[in-house]
């Protein structure tokens, strides 16, 4: 909402030295956000002036129109100024801008005496782009004839001003007018507020025009007044074109510049019909499936079911709260048809309704066709206002058109008795820690609107009766909002939470922190993605037809259509912003993500729509949790490029499938559970470099994740750089295979022995097999265990792979003998030979 300084002023008596930007302090004291405040006209310099064409000499020795005018600036016919213009939209007569020698436009534009198109011109006519009032330069702007010559057109045209730019939140739609605007202000600098509703308004009577609501439920308010013998030749007067400008509307005729006006400045959306253009009595109903109108906009609409409308005997004349119908449009005098002029419409139909807010916005979203008064209707009008809104319209049409106010007034309205809440007096002070006080929450109800009744006492109830323009206002928690708000969120003290004792950090949120700092620990960047996906990240991804992964949770509303479900892996969001990375140049990438996947069983039933007036029973939780599809947290890395970089210290070394499944381990090492590791073949992996990753969970051995280098194939699909690797674990499962807290490692200060040791096994035999094995053999002295090399060959034979561990002794209260390392280094390896069948290599 623009809301020009200089009309504020009309409702609220503001001190002469108050700003703009002091207002919009105040304002954003009192929760408004004001966005900006614009300088209209700075730079601005005079003289301008109203000047009258005398004469026009048409220059036509040049390849575009250019005209010698000699223009009367208030010194007389005899000494009249000489200005040269391109346009040609005025003639001898017309009042136009004046821009004299000495002036500066907007712009930082100096008006000077200079010799061009071999005259001198002592000056400029202006447009009005070039008086910073819009974009028009079409032409010249010509002035209504009733100004004088020589008048200051910065005055006359309220070139200087400041306008206040306000995003209005949606549970402030008062303040889409200047009404509401005026209201805030008011109480903001503790003034009276000159309420422009406050108008005569004659009461309903049988003889205005007929209308007939079928529909209450969407209008419980409809007023009409009727206007006719209206000159179709009058123009909207200067002040009424430059208010609508600086709000941000274009004028366009006077009775629809008449009704935009009305509605900013009470918040009342209105709509004017040409009288001769409706045929039978208007009603309000819902539209048939199918039916079809054309709005003001020339789109061909079909209608829905649950659109409201406005109707005559043909059918639908409007979209209820959003746009009228090109049928019953105003025809605008100044209009050129074909075939010539069109003549001017002479007697209107004022509209003034109230309508629903959910249904409006319904009818808004599903044309795609947001408006002025759709923008109002959705966030909640005064209903109260529609009468006096008519009224404003009707005596604007009686003052500016020549009109006659008939005397007919229809009202249709649906009996509703206004919000009473019931509020304790301290309630504000104990939502908000401050003590208040009883007469400082009255006199804070009662300056937004509110009806305040209520005797002193211990244990106080306030009756609060909410006034018709704060739909917004539904509970004690929003009265106790308004009074906070108004006696200034910036006097709140500042105070921490009190944590209950005992409360904290669940175990499994515990991990998830764990797990995060351990990945960035390793050089790992977090990259969170939106959880949405569709087919094309799944057919890119390599997965076939009957992969459980394509079997997705539907969206309703999805943002997209080509991403329509939630997603079951972490990959798609992850290599999508690998790939967008290395594409702007960045090469070495090691992402990371943990999130939930959505997994339907196709066992979920209906959710069941619960009341908002009650807390839901157990038995409803429970159903709405057996409605909703199993979301596991997972955890995904992806990498590409150098995994360490070249430098003076050495060589650099790529990232290879190696690195995703040490990935894996870290994850693991947090939640204190041993992976085992062994080939798979698994989308979107690389058959010959997948790893399938185990863990013991109740004494068996369940499947986790998997991890690897991706397929070329997939790679190539989704953009990616060569030999990129991705790893994914159900991070769920692996919390649940921990077999209790995870314990800190004990340094010892003892010195350690090493023992390395060779095994030959199958080929088939994975390396964390024969490793577990070591570990349960070697006991409590074994430190830590390392694979260092891994060997084939044919003196090995075919099938048979060597590994080699270097294992770590140390003991925590004395330095172990040589026996001692032995001898578990010999327990360590009998195991491995018992387990897996490994020979000891060289013996």
């Amino acid at each position: 909402m623009r809301a020009p300084l200089s009309w504020l002023r009309e409702y609220v008596d503001l001190p002469a030295s108050e700003t703009g930007r002091d207002v919009a302090a105040r304002l954003i004291a009192a929760g408004l956000e004001v966005e900006t405040v614009e300088q209209t006209g700075a730079g601005l310099k005079g003289p301008l002036v109203v000047g009258q064409v005398l004469a026009i000499e048409e220059l036509t020795e040049f390849k575009k129109p250019i005209r010698y005018c000699q223009v009367d600036v208030g010194r007389g016919a005899d000494d009249p100024q000489n200005l040269i213009c391109g346009a040609t939209n005025f003639a001898v007569g017309d009042k136009v801008v004046v821009v004299l020698p000495g002036a500066v436009l907007p712009g930082g534009f100096e008006i000077s005496a200079r010799k061009t198109y071999g005259r001198v011109s002592e000056g400029m006519i202006c447009s009005e782009r070039e008086l910073g009032m819009g974009e028009d330069h079409g032409g010249i702007m010509v002035l209504p004839p009733e100004h004088e010559v020589g008048t200051d057109a910065i005055e006359l045209l309220e070139l200087v001003d400041e306008v206040l730019d306000i995003a209005v939140t949606p549970d402030r739609g008062y303040c889409l007018s200047m009404r509401g605007l005026a209201r805030e202000t008011a109480t903001a600098y503790g003034v009276p507020l000159r309420d422009p509703a406050l108008l005569d308004v004659p009461v309903p009577n049988a003889h205005g025009y007929p209308v007939k609501v079928t529909e209450p439920l969407g209008c419980d308010r409809f007023t009409a007044r009727t206007v006719s013998g209206l000159r179709p030749e009058a123009q909207s007067p200067i002040w009424l074109k430059r208010r609508l400008q600086k709000a941000g509307m274009r004028p366009v005729s006077l009775p629809v510049d008449i009704t935009n006006y009305v509605m900013l400045e009470l918040g009342q959306p209105l709509h004017a019909y040409d009288r001769s253009r409706i045929e039978g009595p208007i009603g309000v109903r819902r539209a048939e499936s199918g039916e079809k109108l054309v709005t003001l906009d020339g789109t061909k609409r079909v209608l829905d079911a649950g659109d409201l409308v406005i109707t005559d005997d043909r059918g639908p004349i409007g979209l209820a709260g959003v746009m009228g119908g090109a049928n019953t449009e105003i025809a605008d005098a100044s209009a050129e048809a074909a075939d010539g002029p069109v003549s001017g419409t002479t007697d209107v139909v004022i509209e003034a309704a109230h309508f629903d807010s959910v249904s409006v916005a319904r009818t808004a979203r599903r044309h795609k066709l947001s408006s002025e008064a759709s923008r109002r209707f959705e966030r909640g009008v005064d209903p109260e206002a529609a009468a006096a809104a008519a009224q404003r319209t009707v005596d604007l049409l009686v003052l500016l058109a020549g009109g006659t106010a008939e005397p007919g007034v229809t009202e249709i309205t649906t009996p509703s008795g206004p919000r009473t809440l019931r509020i304790p007096a301290d309630h504000p002070d104990r939502v908000a820690g401050v003590s208040y006080g009883r007469e400082t929450v009255v006199r804070r109800l009662q300056q937004v609107g509110c009806d305040v009744y209520g005797d002193a006492g211990q244990d106080e109830q306030l009756t609060v009766t909410v006034p018709s323009w704060r739909p917004d206002l539904t509970d004690p928690n929003d009265l106790a909002e308004e009074v906070v708000r108004l006696e200034g969120y910036e006097n709140l003290p500042s105070t921490l939470p009190r944590p209950l004792p005992g409360r904290g950090l669940t175990e499994r949120q515990r991990l998830h922190r764990r797990v995060g700092r351990a990945l960035a620990g390793a050089g790992y960047v977090e990259a969170p993605s939106y959880p949405f996906v569709g087919e094309a990240a799944f057919d890119a991804l390599g997965l076939e037809a009957g992969d459980p992964r394509r079997r997705t949770v539907q969206l309703v509303n999805p943002l997209s259509d080509e991403e329509p479900g939630l997603r079951t892996t972490l990959l798609p969001g992850l290599l999508a912003t690998l790939r967008r990375n290395d594409g702007r140049g960045s090469h070495d990438l090691a992402l990371f993500e943990t999130g939930l996947v959505f997994l339907p069983t196709g066992s979920e039933t209906a959710a069941e729509r619960l009341p908002v007036a009650q807390r839901p029973t157990d038995e409803q939780l429970a159903g709405l949790d057996a409605a909703l599809p199993e979301q596991p947290r997972h955890v995904a890395v992806v990498l590409a490029g150098a995994r360490e970089r070249a430098g003076w210290w050495g060589k650099g070394r790529p990232a290879d499938w190696a690195d995703a499944i040490e990935a894996a381990r870290t994850v693991a090492a947090e939640a204190g559970v041993e992976l085992t590791v062994e080939s798979a073949s698994f989308a979107p992996w690389h058959p010959g470099r997948c790893a399938a990753l185990h863990v013991q969970l109740e004494g068996s051995r369940v499947l986790v994740g998997h991890a690897g280098e991706l397929h070329p194939r997939v790679l190539k699909a989704l953009g990616l750089p060569e030999r990129s690797c991705a790893m994914e674990l159900d991070l769920d499962l692996v919390e649940r295979a921990a077999t209790g807290q995870v314990q800190g490692p004990h340094v010892s200060t003892f010195p350690v022995a090493t023992q390395d040791v060779a095994l030959v096994v199958d080929a088939s035999v994975p390396a964390a097999e024969v490793e577990s094995a070591l570990r349960a053999g070697a006991g409590e002295l074994l430190e830590s265990l390392r694979l260092f090399d891994v060997f084939t060959g044919e003196q090995l034979g075919a099938g048979r792979k060597s590994l080699a561990y270097a294992l770590r002794f140390r003991a925590p209260d004395r330095t172990l003998k040589a026996e001692e390392a032995s001898a578990a280094r010999d327990a360590a390896v009998a195991e491995a030979v018992e387990r897996t069948g490994a020979v000891l290599r060289g013996a």
